[in-house]
């Protein structure tokens, strides 16, 4: 075995043992779930639930353009990985310490120190995510990497599965505010747990130094967009069926609102969440071989635009309203899959990194969304604004009929 495979071998084990405990920290971090009900649990309103999803949906997505320029030309990332994962850790510690003492502090504050520390722990994130793509690139050899992301989506599974039960456990074994508190020190001590094996990991292969020039980068938006149609229709379709992936927040507005279901079922809204999501996967696995990208879309579409539907005839029905969890994970990963496979497809070597880029930067409907949702529904009330977003996704189908790939 050569020097290289035994390298590999090594990183091979230290992102499996991440992907491993970071699927078991998900679900007590949950930023569809667990985050939206601790906001509105300390009576946070729809405006403050959409400032803070667009915080963590739309704003860290667009701050990778900006920590790619940063790391562009940084030859060994995994310290900054390390420390990225390490204040994400800090800051869900910062949640917990914040809940076990917030009868004792004012209400505003205790607010305001939600969106600072969601703010680091999200865009913490978004700086991780670069440096480990990187590494994950340069230290795992091609022969290597179809054996992993197989073997993670395994791990992964059975780790959310078991994330599930076991956030589901702590929220109501525990009474508020302790619940939260318990379940933010679990995620913050998975997490770290999980990155532990980055610290063995065996950086020696240097990164390409390109400084990305983000003025450079958003001239050439333009004219890849006027000279690729499919990249135009991609764009649309991200803007008006991607607002659904950020739903499931204002779902969990709409059970506290309508006074039928508490707060304390978030535990079962998890559980029926993470087995959509399941039921997702293991579907389009199983059609692997068979189904069309487009055609999955516009199963999404259907699916998307009848969930605030459903929501609005569900919400005085405690029995069924989870429910909506289940569909709507499935909606989730079956949607993030269909767009990553589009993104590849209509896209090729020499433009591939750009188009990621452009599919980021140009996601702005999602982005700002939930202010937007967050204000209307101050405003209009849940009808109308359920009723519009509804009417949005299924007019994606216009766009999604015009792809070729």
């Amino acid at each position: 075995m050569t020097l290289q495979q035994q390298e590999s071998n090594k990183n091979f084990k230290a992102f499996i043992w991440h992907a491993a405990f970071l699927a078991l920290a998900a679900n007590f971090m949950d930023i569809d779930t667990v985050i939206p009900a601790m906001l509105l649990s300390v009576g946070g309103n729809a405006i403050h639930l959409g400032i803070l999803t667009s915080i963590m949906v739309g704003g860290a997505s667009f701050m990778q353009l900006f920590f790619s320029g940063m790391l562009s030309n940084i030859a060994y990332k995994k310290k900054f990985l390390l420390a990225a994962i390490n204040l994400r850790v800090l800051s869900l510690l910062g949640l917990s310490t914040l809940f076990y003492f917030s009868k004792s502090i004012n209400p505003n504050i205790v607010l305001l120190t939600i969106f600072g520390l969601i703010l680091i722990f999200s865009f913490s994130g978004s700086f991780a995510n670069i440096s480990y793509i990187d590494i994950l690139g340069k230290t795992i050899t091609k022969a290597k990497r179809k054996k992993f992301f197989s073997l993670k989506q395994f791990i992964s599974s059975i780790g959310l599965l078991i994330s599930a039960f076991g956030a589901s456990y702590v929220l109501k074994q525990y009474v508020f505010p302790e619940n939260y508190s318990v379940t933010f020190i679990f995620a913050a001590s998975l997490l770290f747990i999980a990155s532990g094996g980055f610290y063995f990991l065996s950086e020696k292969t240097p990164s390409a130094k390109k400084r990305m020039n983000l003025k450079n980068f958003f001239s050439q938006m333009p004219k890849e967009i006027k000279l690729n149609k499919n990249l135009k229709n991609y764009l649309f379709i991200i803007n008006m069926l991607g607002i659904g992936v950020s739903l499931l927040p204002f779902v969990i507005l709409l059970a506290k609102d309508s006074g039928s279901i508490s707060l304390e079922s978030i535990g079962s809204f998890i559980i029926f969440s993470t087995l959509g999501m399941a039921i997702g996967r293991i579907s389009l696995i199983y059609k692997a071989k068979s189904f069309k990208y487009k055609n999955v879309l516009l199963f999404n579409v259907f699916l998307g635009s009848a969930l605030p539907i459903i929501a609005l005839a569900l919400q005085n029905n405690a029995v069924l309203f989870p429910g909506i969890f289940l569909l709507a994970g499935v909606f989730v990963s079956t949607y993030k899959v269909a767009m990553n496979g589009i993104l590849i497809e209509i896209s090729n070597d020499e433009n591939r990194t750009l188009y990621a880029g452009i599919s980021g930067a140009g996601n702005i409907l999602t982005s700002i969304f939930p202010i937007i949702a967050g204000i209307l529904l101050a405003s209009l009330g849940y009808n109308i604004v359920f009723g519009f977003i509804s009417l949005i996704m299924f007019a994606s189908i216009f766009f999604i009929r015009k792809l070729r790939c």
